[in-house]
């Protein structure tokens, strides 16, 4: 699937009515001024012949415009165009956002995605105008602008969180993207004071109606002991990142938005730690272009209604997503949490500290299966099915990372001894994001879809391309104190 090219009347329709619906979708350069901008700039529209449309900032900063320092164009959610498309160029930017060139290079990249180096930078160029070298240094421009507004972080640890390999290299992009030095970004007064000794507070934006506090709350259901924490308010967990575990806490924050307190190892994971939370949260997300579809539709238009753009809450690991669906198949979401809290002393890895009741990074896939689980509690075959996916984690016969091709992840599970359609389906939709999945034979779909008078031929038929979504409502249905807290009938 590859998107077209954008069309330019429809675009300029979108930044005449400064329709923030678009934002994060392209952005907008303006001749005259030299300046991009988000499509609901309050700046007085520019002329027609005067602009040009590019789906990237990086394909505009290439092009030689600066960001516009009124709207903010690289604070905008990110597109969801790289969530729903499967072909190589959205598992490219996937796994650019999760920080894969600063990894390894644009050589790991390419072969992460079964390309070479040419092709990729071709197939990229074709269609967004830019290689990936580019795309990656918009996205350190859009990191190092978050934290020097937001934070008082020296500028040498905001080039170094940013993933600059200098601070030359720093100074001349800041220049370059932002028309300014980053002194000049900075505010007389910070928009937070970045948290906590030791702590930095950010604000992860999401398209709106966002409901901040049901996806935590569904997050805090799941909630495995020594890995997450839920409070009623905040939810916190561990996240295992490439130069050392870090500990976020999630809060809901003020408009549609998120507000993420991160504890790293290092500060150059930052920039890891936010892709992976966005995806978490599914902040990315078009909820009109999903709620377009599902609330047309009779059987879903009440639900729909009843919570507008409800999200997928995902995981911010495919792995760990994988053994955790395993672990749960057939038991109760108690017993799921009870029996992964047992792993996480076998083989995961603790922290130097606790913080709170925090413990424990996910078991990565090579320590899990080295671990002997025969005191976890699994039945024999469970045991098996763990051991088997751990080992085909760990030596890449499966591959469930951000730029994982999805067909190819799902026929690879159920090629494996104790993984059927549910569990595979269930990672596809909650560990690589597919936005289109049903889960064939889920108990508590079959309970909404019976109330609604609904089958699972109709929902094959009529909820693409948003049938995760769909899951998520009829899960609502059936489950509704995963979503919403019990009204206290004392207080009325």
């Amino acid at each position: 699937m590859t998107t077209p090219a954008l069309d330019a009347e429809r675009c300029y329709r979108a930044v005449a009515g400064r329709d923030p619906r678009f934002d994060g979708w392209f952005v907008t350069a303006v001749r005259s001024t030299g300046i991009y901008c988000r499509p609901s700039c309050p700046a007085r529209t520019p002329l027609e012949h005067n602009v040009t449309f590019h789906r990237t900032a990086a394909a505009a900063q290439a092009a030689g415009f600066r960001a516009c320092r009124r709207c903010r164009p690289d604070a905008v959610p990110g597109s969801p165009e790289w969530d729903v498309r499967a072909d190589v160029v959205a598992r490219a930017m996937r796994l650019v956002a999760d920080g894969e060139v600063e990894r390894s290079g644009v050589g790991g990249l390419a072969a992460r995605l079964g390309y070479s180096e040419r092709q990729l930078n071709r197939l990229l160029t074709g269609e967004l105008g830019v290689g990936p070298l580019a795309l990656a240094r918009a996205q350190r421009a859009q990191t190092a602008r978050l934290l020097i507004e937001t934070t008082r972080l020296p500028m040498a640890d905001v080039a170094f969180a940013a993933g600059f390999a200098s601070i030359r290299q720093f100074n001349d992009t800041v220049r370059s993207v932002f028309g300014t030095t980053p002194s000049g970004l900075r505010p007389a007064t910070p928009r937070t004071e970045g948290g906590a000794p030791g702590w930095l507070t950010l604000r992860l934006a999401a398209r709106a109606p966002f409901a901040a506090d049901e996806v935590l709350l569904f997050l805090g259901a799941h909630a495995v002991p020594g890995l997450e924490e839920w409070d009623g308010t905040t939810f916190s967990r561990v996240l295992d990142l490439p130069h050392g575990p870090a500990v976020v806490r999630l809060s809901p924050g003020a408009g549609a938005s998120v507000t993420a307190r991160l504890q790293l190892a290092e500060l150059r994971d930052l920039g890891v730690a936010v892709a992976r939370c966005r995806r978490l949260l599914d902040l990315d997300a078009d909820p009109a272009a999903v709620d377009a579809v599902l609330g047309t539709d009779p059987a879903l238009a009440d639900l729909v209604a009843g919570a507008p753009g409800r999200r997928v809450p995902t995981g911010v690991d495919a792995d760990e997503v994988a053994v955790r669906a395993v672990l749960g198949q057939q038991v109760s979401v108690a017993g799921a949490r009870t029996l992964t809290a047992r792993l996480l002393p076998l083989a995961g890895r603790p922290l130097p500290e606790p913080v709170g009741t925090l413990t424990h990074a996910f078991p990565r896939a090579a320590d899990l299966a080295a671990a002997d689980l025969s005191d976890v509690g699994l039945t024999g075959a469970r045991r098996a099915a763990v051991g088997t996916l751990a080992t085909a984690l760990a030596d890449g016969t499966v591959s469930l990372g951000p730029g994982a091709d999805r067909d190819e992840a799902r026929r690879s599970l159920l090629a494996l001894r104790g993984i059927g359609p549910w569990t595979a389906a269930l990672v596809a939709m909650r560990g690589l994001a597919d936005p289109d999945v049903w889960l064939p034979g889920d108990l508590a779909l079959r309970r909404s879809l019976a109330t609604l008078g609904s089958s699972d031929a109709d929902a094959a038929a009529r909820w693409q391309p948003w049938r995760s979504y769909a899951v998520m409502h009829l899960w609502a249905l059936a489950v509704p104190s995963f979503f919403t807290r019990p009204v206290d009938r004392s207080l009325s």
